[in-house]
């Protein structure tokens, strides 16, 4: 039994995530080496520790870049800190605007601020870039290898924590709307208000797509070991929570080899844990990914894989 449903065309954005050391890394590029030879395909990467150029032996930045050797298919890593640079360079104006007119901050105040490092921003910044890409229009999948589960947690509730920053800034705008209301009788909208709702309706964008079960999907990523399956556990309720579909779980790292007494007492020990999985997560489409021999990197090892994961 293999990955399903995948190539589905209106499936735009595949998730794959989990514990750290499972293997969404090799997964998600397996996965895209698939899609590929039937759609254009964009592989993402949020994890600050990279890995996808590991992966396919080449050197990877935050644009994509076509993978040697395979058609349709670019990556990129995702740098937070460019993302954030970015944004404040396009948005400093409108930002600017709205705290010289809703705050007391003088522009000494303000260059502090925008100085600071924002908590939460990097999760918020790295979907930003995803979305432009998505918005862009210029490929029809798009696989994200996201990082170990705390920090993909974050990442996929990024835009709350925008939603929330947005918040407070309309709540100061409006105040300083009555204010010129009540002292001039009318207020005429400026760029601050269109920056608001810009990013109102960006946020919305994100929420609808993430929710969207015929768009979105995410893939977990396990081991058959007790604490990589109680992880995968806290994981999928946390996304269940944000209303994100979960339909497929990938076994990774399965021994399929009894030709010593290692291999079998180890294999007795993993299928305790795969039958536990099965029991656990009943709901799912469950995928076994066999132990390699060597560490999965290049196109010959990666296509090996995505046999395996798609049968």
């Amino acid at each position: 039994m293999g990955l399903k449903g995948l190539k589905d065309p209106r499936l735009k954005l595949i998730f794959f995530g989990g514990k750290g050391g499972v293997g969404k890394t090799t997964c998600a590029c397996a996965t895209a080496v698939h899609l590929a030879r039937d759609f254009k395909t964009l592989l993402f990467s949020t994890d600050p520790a990279h890995s996808l150029g590991d992966s396919f032996g080449q050197k990877l930045g935050d644009q994509p870049k076509e993978i040697k050797g395979v058609k349709n298919l670019a990556a990129l890593e995702v740098s937070a800190e460019n993302a954030l640079s970015k944004f404040k360079t396009e948005h400093e104006a409108e930002v600017r605007k709205i705290l010289e007119t809703s705050t007391n901050l003088d522009s000494e105040d303000i260059d502090s601020m925008f100085a600071l490092p924002i908590p939460g921003i990097d999760e918020v910044m790295g979907f930003k870039t995803m979305v432009e890409f998505i918005d862009e229009a210029r490929f029809d999948k798009y696989v994200v290898d996201t990082a170990p589960t705390g920090h993909a947690m974050r990442l996929l509730s990024s835009p709350r924590l925008l939603d929330d920053w947005v918040k407070v800034m309309a709540k100061m705008r409006w105040k300083y709307r009555y204010v010129v209301e009540t002292f001039a009788g009318k207020y005429e909208p400026d760029r601050g208000d269109d920056f608001l709702l810009s990013m109102k309706k960006t946020i919305k964008k994100i929420e609808g797509l993430l929710r969207d079960r015929h768009t979105c999907e995410f893939i977990a990523i396990t081991i058959p070991e007790d604490m990589a399956i109680l992880e995968t556990a806290r994981l999928i309720g946390n996304l269940n929570e944000y209303g994100i579909k979960v339909g497929q779980l990938v076994i990774n790292n399965v021994l399929q080899s009894d030709g010593c007494r290692f291999c079998r007492e180890k294999m007795k020990e993993q299928d305790k844990y795969i039958n536990h999985i099965r029991k656990k997560f009943n709901g799912l489409r469950t995928v076994i990914a066999g132990l390699r021999p060597h560490e999965i990197k290049g196109l010959k090892a990666l296509t090996d894989l995505n046999r395996q994961l798609f049968n």
